[in-house]
């Protein structure tokens, strides 16, 4: 199977890799996740493919540590992120943050959408911003750069819509400063012209900041307009992976071909 990231010509590990990633939910039950490998490489954006259930956001999940591993290796930076010191983990988990598909349950409906952005920079950027007017200086800056208004900052998460409220999601993921971004289905509940510009506000965001990211999506099509490298999976395991090019103009698995079948085609009839 193709290598999810091309090694460096220096020899260097990746940036962030699972080897052998298995999760189960019960300690006897079926794995939800079972022996999924892949690496991301410094300013990659690599696409995470599969069908409702299939363990995606279990692997985001698993990354950030949500999820325990019931076998297999995180590694940053080719470090075992389970061997990490308190302070290794504490930089790891700064350096990789994860954006939630369903973004208004991710927000404290009690909390105003500046605030929550400004908690996470309490959390880890404490010592940068120790003050409440430094948080809220930075947190203006951060909505600014996902493309949201600053008064948008004193909303309720319900006031918001669903792409401002994923918006919120990236600036609070942001506010750590990370290497990498896990993004969880950012823009599946979000009708198709939202889409389009949360896409283009993502992209820029790797482009600016030399950011990674790990773009996770039931849809090819999706995948196919951010990502140069995809992994695909089917029930819990990786059934391909390569270029996104080669996955749809020469799929080897039958189960990508099915994706690529579920991705809708404009008909239009002669003479109408």
């Amino acid at each position: 199977m193709d290598s999810a990231a091309p090694p460096k010509e220096d020899g260097s590990p990746p940036l962030l890799a699972c080897e052998g990633l298995s999760v189960r939910y019960a300690p006897r039950g079926p794995f939800a996740v079972e022996d999924v490998s892949f690496s991301i490489g410094e300013g990659e954006c690599l696409g995470l493919v599969g069908g409702s259930g299939c363990g995606k956001s279990t692997v985001a999940r698993a990354l950030v540590g949500l999820e325990r591993p019931a076998a297999g290796r995180v590694l940053w930076r080719g470090s075992d992120v389970a061997s990490m010191d308190g302070e290794g983990r504490r930089g790891y988990h700064r350096s990789v943050q994860l954006v939630f598909q369903d973004a208004l349950g991710a927000l404290d409906p009690r909390m105003r959408a500046g605030d929550a952005v400004g908690e996470a920079l309490l959390v880890h950027r404490r010592d940068a911003y120790p003050t409440r007017a430094a948080r809220r200086a930075r947190v203006r800056e951060l909505f600014e750069r996902v493309e949201l208004p600053g008064e948008l900052a004193d909303r309720w998460p319900h006031e918001l819509s669903g792409g401002q409220r994923q918006r919120v999601g990236i600036a609070r993921a942001l506010a750590a400063e990370p290497r990498v971004l896990l993004a969880d289905e950012p823009v599946s509940a979000l009708d198709v012209a939202v889409q389009a510009q949360l896409l283009r506000t993502l992209r820029r965001l790797l482009d600016d900041a030399g950011l990674a990211m790990l773009f996770i999506s039931h849809d090819l099509a999706v995948v196919r307009c951010l990502c140069p490298r995809a992994v695909v999976m089917d029930r819990g395991r990786v059934v391909e992976s390569g270029p996104t090019s080669e996955l749809f103009s020469e799929p080897r698995s039958p189960f990508t071909r099915e994706l690529l079948d579920a991705v809708p085609r404009l008909r239009v009839r002669r003479g109408t």
